[in-house]
């Protein structure tokens, strides 16, 4: 069953850029990267004494199942070397799958549509450059009107590194 899902990469260590590329390249090990929005410079949220991210929103069209496509997703981050010491903190790879098709899914250790998609302009300014009339599942509103509706704060500017699909 092929579907069209929705993710969002950051990366605050090292070569930012060079880490959403090479995450965008192994990406490829479990589905299409069909489209990849520009990246886009992220103030922290929650934990904010940590360095700016880099950020980028991904369509990826696949044949895996939602916790198959967690464990390739965690096991990528893995693979590039992420080490969860600390909530919320410095990581070389972030990725968190946001919508999963028009999919709900509530299970232990995975929630889609990703919780706080909504509350989270990093992640709502590049997926809605590469899905602004996606709905959300359970909000029923699209990713423009999401971001649209968003309280001022959260800064996000297009950075100057530019995202490619992989070849």
């Amino acid at each position: 069953m092929h579907k069209f899902v929705y993710l969002s990469l950051g990366s605050n260590v090292g070569d930012r850029a060079a880490n959403l590329r090479t995450a965008l390249m192994r990406l490829e090990a479990l589905g299409n990267v069909v489209a990849v929005s520009s990246f886009y410079e992220t103030e922290p949220v929650e934990l904010v004494a940590q360095p700016w991210f880099l950020n980028c929103a991904v369509k990826l069209g696949t044949e895996k199942m939602p916790r198959q496509l967690l464990a390739g997703v965690l096991d990528l981050e893995r693979e590039m070397g992420r080490r969860r010491t600390q909530k919320k903190g410095p990581r070389n790879i972030d990725i968190d799958i946001l919508l999963f098709g028009n999919s709900i899914v509530k299970a232990r250790g995975l929630t889609i549509p990703h919780p706080a998609l909504h509350e989270r302009r990093f992640v709502l300014e590049p997926l809605v450059e590469i899905a602004p009339d996606m709905r959300h599942p359970v909000l029923k509103r699209t990713m423009r009107e999401l971001r649209d509706a968003l309280a001022p704060g959260q800064a996000v500017r297009k950075a100057e590194h530019q995202a490619r699909i992989p070849d």
